[in-house]
This record gives structure tokens, sequence and C-alpha cells, in this order.
């Protein structure tokens, strides 16, 4: 008599299934009760002169058992991830109508941006480069090698005046001998108004539609009545 042959392949293919799919449990669950029953129709079958081989089912037992706690342990995390994230926009919800210290592009509309540079050590010269959204430069201007905010008032050098948009800071810097350093990112403050829970990441929508992480935030402060 052929009897229902039960193989490691087959259980770790349904198995693989309930473990990836949205109704995990609900899939594991099923996929147990045909094992049982496979099994004990293969017990109930089987050729008196080739007995079964107790150690296999206790391998796929075993299996089978390590999938079902995968399957717990990701559903598990992913209750606590949903936890915490809520936990963070709660807190987060603060930064709203604030300002935000950030290196993402902000929106420029007639007022001057403070712009925070961070020259490379070694910095013996160094400028401001301004690019718009399209990653075109529209103005560039030398700047003492320094940390102190400067102004940056809209105006290319020209006296051309830019369009509202938004735009990002970056400098420029050369050390001795003219050596070009590595160019750094200059950081402004502009006002939060959304934070987002995108999966397990925060993130914080400044006016104009920029956006950056929430980790990538160093500094808040009040945001200007």
């Amino acid at each position: 008599m052929i009897s229902p042959t039960l193989t490691s392949s087959n259980f770790t293919g349904a198995a693989s299934t309930a473990a990836n799919s949205p109704q995990a449990k609900a899939v594991l669950s099923s996929d147990f009760e045909t094992f049982i029953q496979m099994l004990t129709t293969q017990a109930k079958y089987q050729d008196p002169l080739e007995p079964l081989d107790s150690s296999e089912y206790a391998a796929q037992l075993a299996q089978f058992s390590m999938v079902e706690q995968q399957v717990l342990s990701n559903d598990l995390l992913t209750s606590l991830a949903t936890q915490i994230g809520s936990g963070n926009m709660g807190q987060m919800a603060g930064w709203i109508g604030m300002e935000g210290r950030t290196t993402a592009a902000v929106a420029f509309d007639s007022a001057p941006i403070t712009v925070l540079p961070d020259p490379p050590v070694g910095a013996q010269e160094m400028a401001l480069v301004v690019y718009d959204t399209q990653g075109r430069e529209v103005d560039r201007g030398a700047l003492p090698v320094s940390s102190n905010p400067v102004l940056w008032a809209g105006v290319q050098q020209n006296g051309q005046p830019v369009a509202p948009d938004l735009y990002r800071f970056e400098i420029e810097a050369t050390g001795a001998a003219g050596v070009a350093l590595p160019t750094t990112q200059a950081e402004t403050y502009a006002r939060i108004i959304e934070v987002q829970n995108i999966g397990s990441e925060a993130r914080v929508i400044f006016e104009g539609g920029a956006e950056a992480p929430a980790s990538a935030i160093t500094a808040l402060r009040e945001g200007a009545s």
C-alpha cells in the first residue's frame, strides 16, 4: 500500500507561507492541524515491514514550533514598534509650530534666512553656495572662516532676487595650498507644521513642504511670532 508521505519540504513550504502571510496566525493554526492529520494518517497506514521513523516527526514538530515562535515574535515586535511610534508621535506633537534646525531645503519668500555654516577642519577660505530644488546653483558668496550665523537675503551676485522656492545651503572650502576640502551642509531653522510616523520612522514637515527625519533635527527653538 502506498501511504501519504509527509516530507520536510512539504511542511517547510507550508510553514514559510504562514510566516509571510498577513493572516499568519490563522494560516499557521490551519497548517498545524493539517500536519497532525497527515501524521496520523501516515501512522495509520504505515507498512509494518517499513515502520515510520519517529525521529523525522520529532524534527518536523520542532521545525514547526520554531516557525510558530518566529511568527509570534514578529507580531510582538510589530506591536512594540507601533507603541513606541505612537509614544514618539505624542511627544513630538509639541514640535508643531516650533522651528527645527536642519540641513533640509527650506522655504524662502522674501524674508532673509539665517544660515549656520559648518567650516571643515583646516579651512582657510570658504564660500556659501545656494541650490534650488532642481539642484541648480543660484548663488555663491565668500564667507569668513567661522561658524557664526550669516543672513542670506535671497539676492544673487548680479543683484537679482531669487524666486520664492525651497533652497538648501552648502559650504565649499579650501585648505593649505588651495586644496579643496570636503563640502559640508549648512544648517538653517525652519518652522515645523506637521509630524508624521512613516513605518518605524518619524518625519517632520516644514513650512513650504520640505521634510526630514526627526532624528536629523539637531535643535529646536520657539517659532517667530
